[in-house]
């Protein structure tokens, strides 16, 4: 089959979308397809990088197309950068496409879909989109455009968006939430197909708090970690989180007392970026919260220890954002054999999950006390731990290992009408 996928970052970039693409790609390369990536020349979080226009990388032909590079520090600036991806992607389609291939567009910047159908049906080639998320929708529900002007922008955007749902040849959706969402946007019920992230189990796996270095170069000793890692933005309300740190800490400033001695052993991890990572950090900077620390994305090899590191691990969607993000952080975690605490909402995609599946608790957003608590529990508890963990694991071998998701895939792909054929008239 001749595949054409179509998304802002790839391999080398460490982003989410990036590392889902990149692991997808060389899969199908790998397994004789001809796979195709246009994407752009910028790193994620680092606008200075120009990475080479043209590569062949493990089979796949990358093709880097030009765009601006004001970076995400202002919304300005990044929504500059996406225009100027979907001019220079468009004309890059227009080029690779023709009767027979297989255009994937992912939501890397939103709503490429609508750049992709007319492509897709000039050339004669299968439209599949692939929702990360769903907009205009998170827009609206971050408060990010108001206004009747801005209602009428954003009822334009859906329109056009649920045009190129409709022309699809499949709507791939992370899970039952976000199914419901497009089909209640006219998403044809038969092309929706719900196929979940992944992660790569041979490079995430279980280590050991013995046997991790990164931990020992950290200084976590005999601690209990909780960690955060990835993207904290606007959807992660971090405010529940604060709280429970500053309970914890308050705990931990007692003279004497059990609990007050577990509180002192914690520490709190975030590794990661986004608007709600800084905030964060100047957040607990500015209310002395001296238990948690900071750190930048690890590199992709240093995974298996960044997410093992952590004893317990934290998950936040605010529950509006339920059906539009699904936090894929989790297969990570799940792969690292790590325990999860959600904050949102216990019905959404992966809270359910935790509870179906005894790998975690859910608590509400706003109830700091509720946070607090579950993690003493866990502390108290590290058999607890380490049984949440094991299921957790197995959990993610027996559904979101890396070879589940490139079955699902191939036998996706070989599905849609005409895939891989030239098509005459």
């Amino acid at each position: 089959m001749r595949l054409i996928f179509v998304n802002r970052f790839f391999h080398p970039d460490h982003s989410a979308t990036s590392q889902l693409l990149s692991d997808l790609a060389f899969a199908l390369a790998g397994r004789g397809h001809e796979v195709t990536v246009i994407t752009s020349r910028l790193s994620y979080d680092d606008p200075s990088v120009l990475l080479p226009a043209r590569a062949l990388v493990h089979g796949v032909k990358v093709e880097r197309v030009r765009t601006t590079r004001f970076g995400r520090a202002n919304m300005v600036g990044r929504a500059i950068d996406y225009a100027s991806f979907y001019a220079s992607a468009a004309l890059a389609l227009l080029g690779a496409a023709r009767r027979g291939s297989i255009i994937i567009a992912k939501t890397d910047p939103p709503m490429l879909s609508v750049l992709a159908a007319p492509v897709a049906r000039l050339r004669g080639a299968v439209l599949v989109n692939w929702h990360q998320d769903v907009f205009p929708e998170v827009l609206q529900a971050l408060g990010l455009m108001r206004g009747g002007a801005s209602r009428g922008f954003l009822a334009m955007l859906r329109w056009l968006r649920n045009r190129s749902l409709q022309r699809a040849a499949a709507n791939i959706v992370l899970g039952p939430a976000m199914a419901r969402h497009l089909a209640g946007e006219g998403a044809p019920p038969a092309s929706i197909r719900i196929m979940p992230n992944w992660a790569d189990g041979a490079l995430i796996r279980p280590v050991a708090p013995a046997d991790n270095a990164l931990r020992r170069l950290w200084g976590y000793d005999d601690h209990v970690v909780v960690g955060y890692s990835g993207n904290l933005g606007r959807a992660h309300a971090f405010d529940t989180l604060l709280e429970a740190i500053a309970l914890i800490g308050a705990m931990a400033a007692q003279p004497h007392g059990d609990d007050a001695a577990l509180a002192r052993r914690i520490r709190w991890l975030f590794i990661g970026g986004g608007a709600g990572m800084e905030a964060m950090r100047e957040a607990a900077m500015a209310r002395g919260l001296g238990t948690v620390r900071f750190e930048d994305y690890q590199p992709r090899e240093r995974l298996a220890e960044s997410l093992s590191l952590p004893d317990l691990h934290l998950i936040s969607l605010r529950p509006d954002m339920e059906g539009l993000i699904v936090p894929s952080k989790y297969y990570g975690i799940a792969a690292a054999g790590r325990p999860a605490l959600m904050i949102g909402a216990a019905d959404g995609d992966i809270g359910s999950l935790l509870l179906e599946t005894q790998t975690g608790r859910v608590i509400a957003e706003g109830d700091a006390q509720g946070l607090a608590d579950a993690v003493l529990a866990f502390a108290r508890d590290p058999g607890m731990a380490r049984q949440h963990g094991l299921a957790a694991r197995a959990l993610f071998e027996a559904r979101f290992a890396l070879p589940h998701a490139v079955e699902r895939w191939c036998e996706l792909l070989a599905s849609l009408p005409a895939a891989g054929k030239d098509q005459a008239g």
